[in-house]
């Protein structure tokens, strides 16, 4: 199992519940279940694509679900579509229960994204690409100004 270099780890109340959902409603599937002797969830990672999340119970006052902090977030996580467009994911998201707080809808970066809630309230954000665009052009496009590792505008 190769691991990418950062993976984040989301705490639930309902653990099991939210690797049901995150399959049905985002297409995640089950990289690794580990149980105790009881059957109770002791960690859980699942992959999309070459990504990977942790999934696990809240099991202390700093690791929380929102659900349990008043759907506050101090992050969300961000999917990066593959073979599929931001508008079908939605709409299996969708049916499967998500909470769509932004429809689908172009970037000015060149991607089309949207933004969903799970049921225990973390939120997440869906994109494809869906034209070329620089930073040159989109600083033109917007009024930014950026800044790229790889320089300014380069394709």
């Amino acid at each position: 199992m190769v691991h990418p270099t950062i993976t984040p780890a989301l705490f639930y109340r309902d653990a099991r519940a939210a690797l049901d959902f995150l399959q049905k409603a985002f297409g995640f599937e089950m990289e690794l279940l580990i149980e105790d002797e009881h059957g109770g969830l002791q960690h859980s990672q699942m992959r999309y694509g070459d990504g990977l999340i942790m999934v696990g119970t809240e099991w202390d006052e700093s690791r929380r679900s929102p659900a349990s902090l008043k759907g506050r977030n101090t992050q969300t996580t961000h999917v990066q579509l593959r073979g599929q467009t931001a508008d079908d994911h939605c709409a299996i998201a969708r049916a499967a229960g998500a909470d769509i707080v932004m429809e689908p809808a172009d970037q000015f970066y060149g991607d089309r994204t949207y933004q969903a809630r799970d049921p225990e309230g973390h939120i997440w954000s869906f994109s494809e690409p869906v034209r070329h665009v620089t930073p040159a052009d989109w600083d033109r496009e917007t009024g930014l100004r950026t800044w790229a590792r790889d320089g300014y505008g380069k394709d």
